[in-house]
């Protein structure tokens, strides 16, 4: 296989990470489960000691229309998606412009804007394993129980761009700061909001190093100032540990943590028993 050299401090969204070969998958057949397939690591944290990794090559890059039904292969950005589907007026993807990242790692997670998610209008996915149906897959909210890599995703076809959509996803967009992040650093509790819950624990704004929970969005883990991974992991799980100490609520991490000490079963991101 083929590998590149990628610094993660440019090319991740939260700006961290050092420089490290990776490996890049041209064809399904090369694919070792030893490595973690990444994508555009617009909600990923790349630590100091990652496992192997790996990328989807330009194969996996495209958008088609067939037998009435929306493919797009895994490594296709998902500006891309936006932009063919305004072109071709095709409706249910407006949001997707609004969720940085590429095709693959959008289903993983089933990534979307409240009720607007990319599971909605899934049909089947292609994977190492084969063809899936949507009915064959444990899903939630930004969860899915998808352990192999995915090569392709197929969706309903239904036309109608809608540019109010477009306008109401920019305004839901808003109050997230622009500074580099991974996105939302925690997953919503059941009922409640992880932004609420870290700004009650009195972590909104709060700082260690160059890295703070944004006062503009308590949920959103920023770089100010050449943050490190370690600065990072520390307001992680100082989140996690003053939530829990005084609502019960374990925050489960939104971002996924590359480095091989957080990694697993025994990670202690996972939950106040493993933590402690």
């Amino acid at each position: 296989m083929n590998s590149k050299l990628i610094n993660f401090s440019n090319f991740s969204s939260i700006k961290i990470g050092g420089s490290f070969d990776v490996f890049i998958l041209e064809d399904a057949s090369d694919y070792d489960e030893d490595y973690y397939l990444i994508g555009a690591c617009n909600n990923t944290l790349i630590g100091t000691q990652p496992p192997p990794l790996m990328i989807l090559g330009k194969k996996y890059d495209y958008i088609k229309i067939e037998e009435n039904l929306l493919k797009v292969g895994a490594a296709t950005p998902s500006g891309k998606i936006a932009s063919f589907c305004k072109k071709h007026d095709i409706a249910n993807f407006e949001f997707v412009s609004h969720l940085p990242g590429t095709l693959g790692g959008l289903v993983k997670m089933n990534a979307g804007l409240k009720e607007y998610e990319i599971f909605n209008n899934l049909v089947s996915i292609a994977t190492l394993d084969g063809a899936k149906e949507k009915s064959e897959i444990s899903f939630g909210y930004r969860f899915t129980e998808i352990k192999t890599p995915i090569l392709e995703a197929s969706f309903t076809l239904s036309h109608g761009f809608d540019k109010e959509k477009v306008e109401l996803f920019k305004k839901m967009r808003s109050n997230q700061p622009n500074t580099p992040s991974a996105g939302s650093c925690f997953k919503n509790p059941v009922g409640d909001y992880a932004g609420r819950l870290i700004e009650s624990v009195g972590l909104k704004g709060y700082r260690v190093g160059g890295m703070e929970f944004s006062g503009a969005h308590a949920n959103f883990l920023v770089n100010t100032d050449h943050g490190s991974f370690d600065d990072a992991i520390f307001l992680v799980q100082e989140a996690q540990k003053r939530v829990y100490e005084q609502f019960g609520i374990w925050l489960e991490n939104e971002i996924i943590v590359l480095d091989t000490r957080y990694m697993g079963k025994n990670s202690p991101l996972l939950n106040p028993h493993v933590a402690s």
